[in-house]
C-alpha cells in the first residue's frame, strides 16, 4: 500500500489520529477534490468557521495537508507527497462516495464550484472582446494545441508547472500526461477561471496558486515540464522569466514556450501591455542556454491573410543538459545523481 518499507512509529500513530475523526475524514476527501478555503469548506460541511478552522490546523499540523496564501486568501490542499500523501490518498481510496454524509458533502461541494464557475464567466465576459481581438490576429488555438501535444510526446511524467497559468488551459489538455500538475499566476481573477476550467474538465491532478513569475512558491529541481505559454511578451526581462524557471527543472527536465515571433503590431503594446513585440529563435535560443538548456526543436505557425496585420505563433522546446544518472527512489534513499 505505502512504498517506503519502514515508517516511524510516532509519525504512523499520530497521522492515523489526526485522520481518525469523521469531520477531518471528510475534509480529507474534499480536498482530493480540489483546494478549498476555510469557506468553502464551512460552506460544504454546514460547521462554524472556528470548528472548521481547528479541524484544517490539526491536519495541517501533522502534515496531511498544506497551505498557501492567495492575497488575503488561505487555501488548504492535500499534502503534495510523501508518506503523508501516500496515508491520505489510500484512507480516501476506501470511502463510499455514495454514501452519507460524503454523498451530500460532494452535492454542497457542486454548488459551491458552481458559484466559482459564475464568478469566472463573469470575469471572461468583461474581457472576451480584447481577447477574440488578439485570437484573431494568429492561427486557431487548436492547431497550436495540436502541436503542443505533439511536442511533449505521449509519454507520461511525473510533474508539470505552467508559469502564467491564466486560464488553465496548458493544464487541462496535457493533465492526461502528467501526475501532478501545478499553475502559477499573479491574477486572482484568472486564478478563478483557471480552477472553473479544471472543474468543468474533471481534472484532478493539478492545482493552481498565486504567485510571481519571477519567484514561483514552488520547489526547485522539482518539475519535469514547465510551460509558459504566451506571458514572455508581458514581461519587461523575459530572459530572467526564463532563468528563473530553468532552476525549478529536474534534470533532463523540458521547458516549453509558446509566444509571438518579432512583428509590429504596436497596438498591443499601447493597447494590451505587451512589453514585447515577440521574440526571435536567435534570441530564445541564447536565452535557453544561458540558463543551461539546449534548444531540441523549434516551430512556427505563419498567419493566413494579409501577413502585416497578423501575428505568427512560435514553439521552442528546450531541455535540461543535466542527466539523471541514478532512480528517483533507489533501494538505499541517497539522493539523485546528476551530471552535466
Amino acid at each position: 500500500m505505502l512504498s517506503r518499507s519502514q515508517i516511524d512509529l510516532n509519525l504512523l500513530v499520530d497521522s492515523l489520529k489526526a485522520a481518525a475523526e469523521s469531520s477531518r475524514m471528510r475534509i480529507l476527501f474534499l480536498l482530493s477534490r480540489g483546494d478549498l478555503t476555510v469557506s468553502d469548506v464551512t460552506e460544504v460541511l454546514g460547521q462554524s468557521q472556528p470548528r472548521v478552522s481547528r479541524h484544517l490546523k490539526l491536519l495541517l499540523d501533522e502534515g496531511l495537508i498544506e497551505r498557501y496564501q492567495e492575497g488575503s486568501w488561505a487555501y488548504f490542499q492535500l499534502a503534495d507527497s510523501g508518506f503523508e500523501r501516500e496515508l491520505v490518498t489510500s484512507l480516501i481510496a476506501r470511502i463510499d462516495a455514495a454514501q452519507s454524509p460524503v454523498d451530500r458533502d460532494l452535492e454542497r461541494l457542486t454548488d459551491v464550484k458552481r458559484k466559482r464557475e459564475e464568478k469566472a464567466a463573469a470575469y471572461f465576459s468583461e474581457n472576451a472582446d480584447a481577447w477574440d481581438r488578439i485570437r484573431s490576429l494568429h492561427v486557431p488555438e487548436k492547431a497550436v494545441e495540436d502541436a503542443i501535444l505533439k511536442l511533449v510526446g505521449e509519454l507520461p511524467f511525473r510533474t508539470m508547472l505552467d508559469l502564467g497559468t491564466g486560464t488553465g488551459r496548458m493544464l487541462e489538455i496535457l493533465s492526461p500526461l502528467y501526475q501532478r500538475g501545478v499553475g502559477v499566476d499573479m491574477s486572482r481573477e484568472m486564478l478563478t477561471v483557471a480552477r472553473s476550467n479544471l472543474d468543468k474538465a474533471a481534472v484532478e491532478n493539478a492545482q493552481v496558486r498565486q504567485g510571481d513569475i519571477f519567484a514561483p512558491p514552488v520547489e526547485r529541481d522539482a518539475f519535469d515540464l514547465v510551460t509558459i505559454h504566451q506571458v514572455l511578451h508581458y514581461l519587461d526581462d523575459p530572459q530572467a522569466a526564463i532563468r528563473e524557471a530553468a532552476r525549478l527543472m529536474r534534470p533532463s527536465g523540458r521547458m516549453l514556450i509558446v509566444d509571438f515571433a518579432p512583428h509590429d503590431l504596436e497596438f498591443l503594446r499601447a493597447e494590451h501591455a505587451h512589453a514585447r513585440l515577440g521574440f526571435s529563435d536567435r534570441q530564445i535560443t541564447e536565452w535557453l542556454d544561458e540558463a543551461g538548456l539546449d534548444l531540441e526543436r523549434a516551430m512556427d505557425f505563419a498567419p493566413t491573410g494579409v501577413a502585416g496585420d497578423k501575428l505568427t505563433v512560435k514553439l521552442w522546446l528546450g531541455r535540461d543538459r543535466r542527466l539523471l544518472i541514478a532512480a528517483d527512489n533507489n533501494a538505499e534513499g541517497q539522493p539523485t545523481e546528476t551530471t552535466s
